[in-house]
């Protein structure tokens, strides 16, 4: 049976594209295909064919986004130029002029927002590449008296460099759309990255490199060969301990530093190596970016042969390279083919880290999501190795790529969503933390993760959803809700019980749990984490109107709005009546579509930038919360961006800075006298606006709260 579902899966995708599936037919393919038709279980078969079909179809070869070369712009071409160069390209070139021009017309097609020049280094060349200049308009050529070979060709061509960065690009390359954005805008955020590279394809679209290792005996590993350059473990950014450069951006003052590459390994191979090896030693990072990615025609210029030409200096350069880092070799480095999982990203010195949740974090849908989000970035910044397991398994977008981005490695696919528990087992001594969100996600995982590693378990619950519904059964007194809040009370008991620390963003369900279950560990922890407070408060004469905010799948925010607008807007409209409430929030259904009129504006879903411009207009955020559990993010983005608030018990429920500062109003009348007390009095309105600053200040700025942190973490 598996047989046929497996062979019905190849002919899909070969019929989809012939060509295509004639295309991941290389030697090597067939080759792995034999061994694991003919040599392997029946699991390894299925897994093989999830593989090819997944480069095809769910990762898709459009994700990997390869340059149509057969489009390729032909003939002469211009090469723009600009007032102020902020990266040199250098192509270093000996002859090969139908690639030369291939990679030259790729950069002017696909780079689009970077000021650079391109500068060919011509070694040399004694075909059509000395017509070079005639037919690409602006391009620079810097050709030496004689032959240098390619590492002093390097040097020489770099000293003609204005760029803030260099780029070593192969002349057997063509690059792909956003291949030098995405590493100048990496090297622009962050100072101490000497070297950013690129992911290296092959021309049939599989892997070539996704960064390099080197084992302590100073050999390497094209790390990611000869595989699907989609699959998670290649798509986030990180540390490597080098990367070739056959694509790679230098920050030119480092370059200039070390007086470019070490001529010790004349005429060329471990240059690449020993220039990443000296930035670290250096203070610098070496990084790999995946989604800067270029198709690389390896071995055009020197072969693949060790045994013979320049190829042999690879042999020799491996022993130049050992006896000059002997020391870092031994001490930091592991045996060949060993511990892959830290070698792979230098992470060897650094806790790891597993979150689950549902799925990656819709950062700007919902305020859940939006707390894990600067989680994940906290344990990021302060050098976690950081994975992140959606039960989902889908890379919804924009979101995965922001993770990858970060440098979190994102398990999605259906290799994943199948074999997580063999993810686990395989690198169970390496994980040594793993964050659960959410009692139906942790309960799926938390007994497998307790049985299998040796990892301290801490269960984030977001909320207690028994102490929701049971909030909303005494609003409805609907059975229904009892019922499941018993259900949720029992699971979430269970879950925290089995948890080395439990975690809630709010002070009054931490008592709830302590008193439960006194024997267990429960910590607060901030909803949201900011490195400051904002800035550049507008005055209350700069504001009008009010707001509220709240995605509409939560049933709360809909009960909310709908008491609001039908019970307390009426008595605040009879004294100010041009007042306007802006509605904000994903997926409003038709009930709250049907209100909008004058005094009520349905904004629906609106982006963090859209968001902020609400806050700093509006008078008052409205927070009419009646039932629910754990902190309110709209709450803290109020003090976050000091706009005042009118709300409910229920909404203030949590943060303790705010008890006695801000008094809730439950009925109807007086909540609508304190919101026209606000629209009105412009002391009362600043002497909130100030005060919420100082208490989101206590609770929610990140370096008053990461000592906490670390000691749950």
């Amino acid at each position: 049976m598996s047989f046929i579902n497996n062979f019905w899966k190849l002919t899909k995708v070969f019929f989809s594209d012939p060509k295509y599936f004639i295309s991941i037919l290389s030697l090597d393919n067939i080759k792995r295909i034999y061994v694991v038709l003919f040599r392997s279980t029946s699991q390894d078969v299925d897994r093989t064919v999830n593989q090819i079909v997944n480069i095809y179809t769910e990762h898709g070869k459009s994700k990997v986004n390869l340059t149509n070369i057969e489009n390729l712009e032909h003939g002469n071409g211009q090469i723009p130029t600009f007032n102020t160069i902020d990266v040199s390209i250098i192509v270093p070139v000996y002859n090969q002029w139908e690639f030369t021009k291939q990679c030259l017309h790729s950069i002017i097609q696909n780079v689009k927002s970077v000021n650079y020049e391109v500068i060919l280094a011509d070694d040399g060349s004694s075909d059509d590449t000395i017509k070079a200049k005639e037919i690409f308009e602006n391009l620079i050529v810097v050709r030496p008296e004689k032959n240098l070979g390619f590492l002093l060709n390097c040097n020489n061509a770099a000293r003609h460099a204005k760029g803030k960065y260099i780029v070593l690009l192969n002349n057997d390359t063509v690059v792909n759309p956003h291949w030098l954005e995405a590493l100048f805008d990496k090297m622009e955020k962050d100072s101490k990255i000497a070297i950013c590279g690129s992911k290296l394809l092959y021309p049939d679209g599989t892997m070539q490199e996704a960064g390099g290792i080197v084992w302590n005996d100073a050999s390497g590993w094209n790390f990611g060969r000869n595989d699907d350059p989609n699959k998670p473990e290649y798509c986030y950014v990180k540390e490597v301990d080098y990367i070739s450069g056959a694509s790679i951006m230098i920050r030119k003052d480092f370059w200039l530093e070390v007086d470019g590459f070490d001529e010790r390994y004349v005429p060329a191979y471990y240059e690449d190596a020993d220039l990443a090896f000296e930035a670290r030693s250096r203070g610098y990072k070496v990084v790999f970016h995946p989604h800067s990615t270029i198709i690389h025609f390896e071995g055009k210029s020197h072969g693949t042969d060790t045994s013979g030409g320049i190829k042999a200096y690879q042999i020799e350069n491996q022993k130049k390279f050992r006896n000059k880092w002997q020391d870092k070799l031994t001490n930091e480095h592991v045996k060949n083919a060993t511990n892959i999982f830290k070698a792979r990203d230098r992470t060897f010195n650094k806790k790891t880290i597993l979150v689950i949740d549902c799925y990656v974090p819709w950062y700007d849908k919902d305020a859940g999501s939006r707390a894990l989000f600067m989680y994940l970035q906290f344990l990021v910044k302060h050098d976690y190795n950081v994975k992140f397991l959606g039960d989902n398994f889908y890379p919804h977008q924009p979101y995965t790529d922001t993770l990858n981005e970060l440098g979190i490695e994102v398990l999605h696919g259906v290799y994943y969503q199948k074999n997580w528990k063999n993810w686990i087992k395989d690198n169970s001594c390496d994980i040594d933390v793993v964050m659960l969100n959410r009692p139906h996600i942790a309960e799926k995982y938390i007994d497998f993760i307790k049985e299998n590693t040796k990892a301290k378990v801490i269960y984030q619950c977001v909320d207690l959803h028994y102490l929701r519904l049971k909030r909303a059964f005494e609003q409805s007194e609907s059975p229904k809700h009892l019922e499941e809040s018993e259900t949720w009370y029992d699971l979430e008991m269970d879950i925290f019980r089995k948890a080395d620390v439990g975690l809630s963003y709010s002070s009054v369900e931490v008592d709830i749990l302590n008193s439960e279950l006194p024997a267990n560990r429960f910590e607060q922890i901030p909803l949201f984490l900011y490195e400051n407070k904002f800035l550049n408060v507008p005055i209350f004469k700069e504001r009008d109107n009010l707001m509220f905010i709240g995605g509409f799948n939560h049933p709360p925010n809909l009960e909310a709005i709908n008491w609001f607008v039908k019970k307390v807007l009426p008595i605040i409209i009879k004294t100010h009546p041009q007042i306007v409430l802006n509605i904000a929030g994903s997926n409003p259904p038709d009930i709250i579509k049907e209100m909008e009129c004058d005094n009520v504006k349905l904004l629906g879903f609106i982006t963090d930038v859209e968001l902020e411009e609400l806050y700093k207009t509006s008078k008052l955020n409205v927070v009419p919360l009646l039932h629910g559990a754990g902190v309110k993010g709209k709450v803290v983005e109020s003090m976050y961006y000091q706009t005042p608030i009118v709300a409910t018990t229920v909404a203030l429920e949590g943060i303790e800075s705010l008890l006695g500062q801000v008094y809730p109003q439950d009925d109807a009348e007086t909540f609508a006298e304190e919101v026209c007390k606000f629209l009105t009095c412009e002391k009362s309105w600043s002497d909130q606006s100030k005060m919420l600053g100082e208490c989101f200040d206590k609770e929610f700025v990140e370096c008053n709260v990461t000592e906490k942190l670390f000691n749950i973490f």
